[in-house]
């Protein structure tokens, strides 16, 4: 059963399950079909091409049949918005600029609003560029963010108040070692520390109403407004976190300066090759998916996740071991992701497809490695006279990001 909840349908426990048991019986199917494919290529080193359409048509319903239940399981576990439903208590100055907010984007009257954002001296405040949307609205879009955005979920996350963040780290520790009680000790050296830089870009989205759904008092504004903006803003970080180049973006962990992991050094991204230009090895190509696990220390991988786009998570998703037992698994659980080789698999639709040369898979802690620089405020600016009859609303946000632990993120590149 599909519950309407305000703007959108809220899924409950059955349709999860339902689409769970398709997804596994899916899976069930595309396992046949390989196991089918590889006994022909034992026989007669070649594969019909009845069985090739079949197991891309397999591998595409398996992809459509993930993303549903994953749909469906966010949706299930989507709390309502704060202070709609949910008997959450508001101090008074937050009721006031709830109410001063809801009146601005819904008649335009900007005169409470202004003078509350004057007198709490508020970071974000800048009538110019729009008002500060009340802090509930803001949570709801930084949390639908993480749901939806694939490296948000699994980076590290850090609120500022001002236009740049700034971490200190030290490239080389003290000098230090076993001695003797009465041996003589060397003197010690300081720390050598350096300085990271990560600047916050404005990131925006123009969502449009019309007259008679801004005057329909039924309609939650918050729950739109956070609604319309939350994919725009998704699908532009999501780019920008993989691929981004830190002009106006954040800079991506595919852009940074990428060196063989065995010459490895700070403020380069290690990286693991496959021996094959644009390919897997042709014979153990799972080993490696092994290198690559072990190029990244033992204290990054027990929180480690793959990171790939759907294609070469298709290629991947043939693989088995020795054993006849295949690399990827799906999920044992609604909502929950699959893995490879026991680690946790994020589809990011930015990463590359395989190709020569490609850096198509990312392993390692994102959350130490990589930092996403969220500055405190939400804005809105409203246009009623740029498209008429709609109403726009220019909503912006500052969004930085770059890695931060270099060691802790490792590639694998496509080359011989």
């Amino acid at each position: 059963m599909i519950e309407e909840t305000g703007l959108e349908t809220k899924a409950s426990g059955d349709d999860v399950a339902m689409a769970f048991d398709e997804f596994m019986q899916a899976f069930e199917a595309y396992k046949a079909e390989n196991d089918d494919r590889l006994a022909q290529m034992e026989k007669r080193m070649s594969v019909d091409v009845v069985t090739t359409d079949k197991l891309d048509r397999l591998n595409r319903a398996l992809d459509a049949n993930k993303q549903r239940v994953d749909e469906l399981a966010l949706k299930r576990a989507r709390p309502p918005l704060a202070g709609s439903s949910d008997g959450a208590v508001y101090s008074a100055a937050q009721v006031e600029h709830k109410t001063a907010f809801h009146r601005y984007v819904r008649k335009g009257e900007a005169d409470t609003l202004r003078d509350l954002e004057s007198k709490a001296l508020s970071v974000g405040s800048d009538p110019d560029g729009g008002y500060l949307v009340p802090d509930e609205t803001e949570a709801t879009v930084n949390r639908a963010l993480k749901d939806i955005s694939p490296i948000r979920a699994i980076a590290g996350i850090r609120q500022v108040s001002s236009s740049v963040y700034k971490r200190p780290f030290a490239i080389s520790g003290p000098e230090t070692g076993w001695v003797g009680e009465t041996a003589a000790r060397t003197q010690t050296t300081t720390p050598t520390l350096a300085e990271l830089s990560f600047p916050t870009m404005e990131l925006y989205a123009m969502p449009a109403a019309t007259p008679s759904l801004l005057d329909d008092s039924a309609v939650n504004i918050d729950e739109w407004l956070a609604e319309e903006v939350r994919i725009a803003f998704a699908e532009q970080e999501g780019t920008a976190f993989v691929t981004g180049d830190g002009s106006n973006k954040p800079k991506g962990f595919l852009d940074y300066t990428t060196v063989d992991n065995a010459s490895w050094t700070w403020a380069k991204v290690g990286t693991v090759s496959t021996g094959a230009a644009g390919a897997f090895p042709a014979s153990n190509a799972s080993d490696v998916l092994i290198d690559l696990i072990y190029a990244v220390r033992s204290g990054y991988r027990a929180n480690a996740h793959f990171v790939m786009n759907r294609s070469t998570q298709a290629e991947i998703r043939k693989m088995k071991d020795l054993d006849g037992t295949y690399l990827w698994q799906p999920a044992t659980r609604p909502g929950e992701p699959s893995t490879l080789m026991g680690f946790p698999v994020v589809e990011a639709e930015d990463m590359p497809d395989i190709a020569a040369d490609s850096l198509s898979v990312a392993f390692g802690d994102f959350r130490r490695g990589y930092l996403i620089v969220d500055r405190v405020g939400i804005r809105v600016l409203r246009d009623p006279y740029s498209a008429k009859p709609y109403v726009l609303f220019y909503t912006t946000k500052r969004v930085g990001g770059g890695i931060q632990d270099f060691d802790a993120i490792k590639l694998l590149k496509f080359e011989e």
